[in-house]
């Protein structure tokens, strides 16, 4: 392939133009692409740009999607190592392109060797700056957040970063509907009180105030997932928590038995299938105790409980939490909505919501959420 010789590079650090995506740490050389839906955002006048990446992992590779002018032009998966990836070639170099390259996959919990990282870009034009948007969404949730199976037929079954999006996913398309700046935490299989298999470690709450804090390993440590996250760096107007689903599943589920301590967990079910009242309680009080947390961090923002995409067995159990929170704190910026249920329509890959029920979702909540910001 022939050469740009007007190529030039630029570490991220000396771009002051750069608009990044996504809870990470201040550090620029390299900048770590921590959760899902994380980027960096260029405005681009030259005919030619490269992004130097470096993956690593183990078991769970990353992938990046490539957007230009807010449409998806290219999707890829990273294999481990240090090197560069064009982003496009031979475009109108007069013209300025809005390119956001985006971490298409969650972090991975279970592989403590996953790392995304951006060095630099290379380019034969000029860095303008990138318009702010109006509003800022966070969105906290699980295998549904993280996009996993909105991507990808119906027939898949394996569990792999192939078939999770950022894009096809409603959390970015509630955003672009609302022209809003969005970030996302969100790990698969978990829960507010525990993950689907009744492990309690597998909460979101308890990591709530890190950068990245459900990252083990060294490698991440040194990364600064486990940092506290400042929160005044970046407060969203609107706080959307979509969990409860994996709190359900935990009720079908196995008991999980501590290797440790041998503590035994179990959300459990009475004779007649209902749940049992003692486990309920301890479900709503993680819910409450979760509201307490995010008016902590987030004291302005509108705080949306939406939940229902792969059923709503949860539902009664979230209204009472959230009416115990709302009446013991006066808080009034809390409230709930119920998202459209996935359907053998609008079914995706792994039996989780496909595109269609994302965007479903997404048209249901950026009405609701429309109406709090106006």
């Amino acid at each position: 392939m022939k050469t740009n010789e007007k190529l030039q590079v630029f570490a991220l650090s000396d771009i002051d133009n750069l608009k990044v995506h996504g809870r990470t740490t201040g550090e620029r050389s390299p900048l770590t692409l921590f959760w899902t839906g994380s980027a960096v955002e260029l405005n681009v006048q030259g005919a030619e740009l490269w992004v130097e990446v470096e993956s690593q992992y183990d078991m769970y590779e990353s992938w990046i999607s490539v957007l230009i002018n807010g449409v998806q032009v290219s999707r890829q998966m990273l294999m481990a190592g240090r090197y560069w990836v064009c982003v496009y070639r031979g475009m109108n170099a007069n013209v300025v392109k809005n390119v956001r390259i985006v971490k298409d996959v969650q972090a991975m919990s279970a592989d403590p060797d996953c790392s995304l990282q951006v060095h630099a870009v290379k380019s034969d034009g000029a860095f303008l700056p990138v318009q702010e948007k109006p509003y800022k969404i966070e969105f906290i949730g699980d295998s549904i957040t993280s996009g996993e199976g909105a991507i990808g037929a119906k027939a898949e079954e394996d569990w792999v970063p192939m078939w999770f999006s950022a894009i096809h996913n409603y959390t970015f398309m509630t955003a672009e509907a609302l022209n809003a700046e969005y970030r996302v935490i969100s790990q698969s299989g978990w829960g507010v009180l525990t993950s689907w298999d009744n492990n309690p470690n597998g909460n979101i709450p308890d990591y709530y105030e890190q950068v990245c804090g459900l990252l083990t390993g060294k490698r991440n440590k040194v990364l600064g997932a486990g940092d506290q996250h400042d929160f005044s760096s970046w407060q969203p107007d609107v706080v959307v928590v979509n969990l409860g689903s994996n709190d359900g599943g935990a009720f079908q589920s196995p008991e999980w038995k501590d290797p440790y301590t041998g503590k035994v967990y179990k959300q459990r079910l009475n004779e007649d299938g209902m749940h049992h009242e003692e486990d309920l309680v301890a479900f709503e009080k993680a819910v409450e105790q979760f509201l307490f947390k995010l008016r902590r961090n987030n004291p302005a923002a509108q705080i949306v409980w939406a939940y229902g995409m792969l059923g709503f067995s949860m539902m009664p159990a979230i209204y009472r939490a959230v009416d115990a929170y709302t009446m013991g704190t006066g808080d009034r910026k809390v409230s709930i909505i119920q998202l459209p249920d996935t359907t053998e329509e609008t079914v995706g890959a792994r039996t989780h919501p496909g595109e269609l029920s994302h965007r479903k979702a997404a048209d249901a909540l950026a009405e609701y959420v429309q109406g709090l910001i106006e």
